[in-house]
């Protein structure tokens, strides 16, 4: 019997949504496939391909502001006494990305046709498992509104910070696209002309002359453009969809930590990032183990992520959190003493979002500080680069009287 493929969607022993595509001769072949692996199939359908795949706009276009909006809105509105499904239909109306309208939408049909809230999410790949997890805990525990506020509150802080760093990066990244833009012109339009009049007028040019002028007949070379191009752009290419991989990220991620300056911010992110995380579900209720496995796949950075694993293994065998994160260099003491101090106190919660608190307010100066050392590095940078390229020009000025007369 000839085989299709098929789209299942099912829940991991882990309560992971997955998604993966199986060849089957039938429906029912490929439930018994994904059951065999140890998953809960929830959705079974024919994958499309080729001309007949539709098109979605949807996938990837929510974002955490729009989550955060969407969490206050949901928790002022429980607080206020609105059934859940009024919530999902008023945010459906209000909202202005259609993306998340159709998310609230199917969200709302499902619990409508009897799911609970966390469990429609869960269906859907935009709402994070952190978000999922601490929904599910105020259904359980009765307090969704202040579970809603407190998602609210986590992912405003994360895009708040995201935003402070990529505000650092912006003028770094705008100085180095001038300078490549002034620098090609250059290259491209201004040497070429010297050039030629240094030609004509013979004599031995100054090495940095001929150095600028070699860059230039390299640049106007499409022998050399055009795999150069291909490089490029094959190697940016191939990055982006490899960078996800173990293997990939084993090599990228330890080097993140390492940069002069950029290494110490990206700690303290990834530590702000996990602190927080891991407070918000302890606080909301959640399992411990169920908190490390959520925890250590949105760190963002695989060292985060193997020390994440390995404290998991420490809380399954008995012992605490705080002697396991302190054999792990990533953090530092005084992460590992505020943990200490919330195992003895049974106020863990509360003493990781201190650590948190301490940690983006250190991101925050750290950006802060990036902002004002860069500026004047770049514009000192910019300045050299075009000053070096137009003394080059000029050196062979010195001697063109002489050439001249001669």
């Amino acid at each position: 019997m000839a085989q299709s493929e098929f789209l299942i969607r099912a829940r991991s022993k882990s309560g992971r949504l997955i998604e993966s595509t199986i060849r089957a001769s039938s429906e029912d072949e490929a439930l018994s496939i994904i059951r065999q692996q140890g998953a809960v199939p929830i959705a079974v359908e024919p994958a499309k391909s080729g001309l007949n795949r539709e098109i979605s706009f949807r996938k990837g276009n929510v974002s955490k502001k729009d989550l955060a909006i969407m969490a206050r809105q949901t928790a002022t509105m429980l607080s206020a006494g609105l059934q859940i499904l009024r919530c999902l239909t008023i945010l459906a109306d209000q909202t202005t990305n259609p993306a998340m309208r159709d998310l609230l939408l199917d969200v709302r049909q499902e619990v409508e046709q009897g799911l609970a809230i966390s469990d429609a999410m869960a269906q859907h790949q935009e709402f994070p498992p952190l978000m999922v997890s601490m929904v599910r805990a105020g259904e359980v525990g009765g307090f969704l509104d202040a579970s809603m506020l407190q998602i609210a509150e986590l992912y405003e802080d994360d895009v708040r910070l995201r935003g402070k760093i990529k505000a650092a990066l912006t003028y770094p990244i705008a100085v180095g696209i001038i300078a490549f833009i002034i620098v090609t012109g250059m290259l491209l339009f201004i040497v070429p002309v010297f050039a030629d009049l240094f030609s004509t007028l013979g004599g031995a040019l100054p090495l940095p002359t001929q150095i600028l002028v070699f860059f230039s007949n390299l640049l106007k070379n499409p022998l050399f453009v055009i795999p150069a191009l291909i490089v490029i752009i094959g190697g940016v290419v191939t990055y982006r969809r490899v960078k996800d991989r173990p293997d990939v990220r084993e090599v990228i991620d330890p080097l993140k930590f390492k940069i002069p300056v950029f290494g110490q911010l990206a700690r303290k992110i990834a530590l702000a990032r996990l602190s927080r995380n891991l407070a918000a579900l302890l606080s909301a209720g959640v399992p411990i183990l169920t908190t490390l496995d959520i925890v250590g796949e949105t760190a963002g950075n695989i060292v985060i992520s193997k020390a994440v694993d390995d404290v998991k293994e420490s809380v399954r065998q008995g012992t605490g959190m705080a002697s396991r994160f302190a054999q792990h260099p990533v953090f530092p003491a005084m992460v590992v003493q505020m943990i200490a101090v919330g195992e003895d106190t049974g106020e863990i919660d509360t003493m990781l979002s201190k650590v948190a608190d301490f940690y983006e307010q250190e991101a925050d100066a750290t950006a802060d500080q990036l902002t004002s050392l860069i500026e004047p590095i770049m514009l000192v940078a910019l300045g050299l680069v075009v000053g070096a390229m137009v003394i080059a020009l000029y050196l062979p000025i010195f001697s063109v009287f002489e050439l001249i007369n001669g």
